[in-house]
């Protein structure tokens, strides 16, 4: 029976899924943990780490034969390599805020400020952003700079190492802000803002469309792949008027539209979707992350601690966790910190349990009010009925 895989590279781990493409059953999965990255303000990794993980993992699951591999990676992250297709540097991850100056110089430097970003690339840049990495790498590592041959994001470096070829998708490039996910082209403008003298159409990997492959693995056709957010739209199959909120590493709440968003206000990023479509999408830097912290501090499983907060009220006695921890996305804010407030001597292990998970949802239905009231501005992102349809947690 002929197999299929998909490969899941996260901020934290690789996974690959393999499945009987005509039944749609898994006859088998691995999973290898990528090395730490460290902590705000500066998160990198080695994108070799990326590809060790991926055959690590592939091997976990029996390295059966494949005719088909489809690849979802982090969003954002700077990948660097030289001229040998060799990194230059650690690629800067989405939830690096070393280039939060970056972000703020770029929004000045082009002409009419945040709401012509939105017009140009459906989103107000922020650290996590590869445009501000960009403007940071040249800015901070000049010599660096110099030994760059091209520039990529992490789904399309294991692709690269998967066939050899140069490509994104558009979903993946979305994310970058420098391309338009209206008009299907990067943005010369923009990139000439960080480096004028650079051959850009040298440098960035060609975007391929929803069904154009990627290459070849071996004998396996290989897709052309997206970002995760993009990637789970896809998996759940959404449609107009639905909306997602997903808990990871990151908080995101999203969903897809048939004409493109702008938010001058850069709450919600206009992305474009794997489909052909776009993906209007709010980001929280911090969710999992959040609650492993906190369950590290009172050193409990994670049975433990979802037990802990479920016995304490709802309202966990009073404390209020505004969970911070690593800087924050939405809202804008990379130099913040997290705060502890509202508690008293009642202060529990429950109660603490709770104000860690009720921060990090309370910040994701701040996404989700921003997202509708954006959304309530395209109509094209509603239901026929002009209002919200199913809701997907994952």
């Amino acid at each position: 029976m002929p197999l299929v895989m998909g490969v899941d590279s996260s901020t934290q781990a690789t996974k690959v899924s393999i499945h009987d493409a005509e039944s749609g059953a898994r006859v088998a999965s691995g999973r290898c943990a990528h090395e730490p990255t460290g902590a705000a303000p500066r998160s990198e990794a080695d994108p070799r780490h990326w590809w060790n993980a991926f055959e690590a993992a592939y091997r976990a699951a029996g390295a059966p034969k494949v005719a088909a591999v489809a690849v979802g990676g982090q969003q954002h992250g700077m990948v660097t390599l030289d001229f040998e297709g060799v990194p230059v540097r650690p690629a800067k991850l989405w939830n690096d805020t070393e280039s939060a100056p970056d972000a703020e110089w770029c929004t000045r430097k082009l002409g009419g400020g945040p709401a012509a970003w939105a017009q140009a690339t459906g989103s107000v840049p922020v650290a996590a952003f590869t445009v501000t990495k960009l403007s940071w790498l040249h800015r901070s590592e000049p010599e660096n700079w110099a030994r760059v041959a091209r520039v990529c994001l992490p789904h399309d470096y294991l692709n690269f190492r998967l066939t050899g070829n140069f490509t994104t998708d558009r979903g993946d490039a979305s994310g970058t802000g420098y391309f338009s996910p209206s008009t299907g082209e990067y943005r010369s403008e923009i990139l000439s803002l960080i480096d004028n003298s650079r051959d850009w159409n040298a440098t960035l990997p060609r975007v391929l469309g929803p069904l154009e492959p990627a290459g070849y693995w071996g004998g396996a056709l290989v897709a052309c792949g997206t970002g995760d957010n993009m990637a789970g739209a896809l998996g759940v199959g959404l449609q107009a008027g639905d909306v997602v909120i997903s808990i990871g590493t990151s908080g995101t709440v999203y969903c897809v539209s048939e004409s493109p968003t702008a938010d001058p206000t850069g709450a919600v990023a206009g992305f474009a979707d794997a489909t052909g479509r776009y993906l209007p999408l709010v980001c929280t830097l911090n969710a999992t992350r959040v609650t492993d912290t906190f369950r590290s501090l009172l050193g409990a499983t994670n049975e433990e601690f979802d037990d802990l907060a479920s016995a304490s009220p709802t309202d966990a006695n009073g404390a209020v966790l505004l969970p911070y921890l690593d800087g924050e996305r939405t809202p804008n804010r990379p130099n913040a910190r997290g705060l502890l407030a509202g508690f008293g001597r009642d202060l529990s292990r429950e109660a603490l349990a709770r104000a860690a998970i009720n921060g990090v949802v309370c910040g994701l239905l701040d996404g989700f009010d921003a997202l509708f009231n954006a959304l309530s501005k395209v109509p094209t992102a509603l239901s026929s009925q002009g209002r919200l349809g199913r809701l997907f947690v994952v």
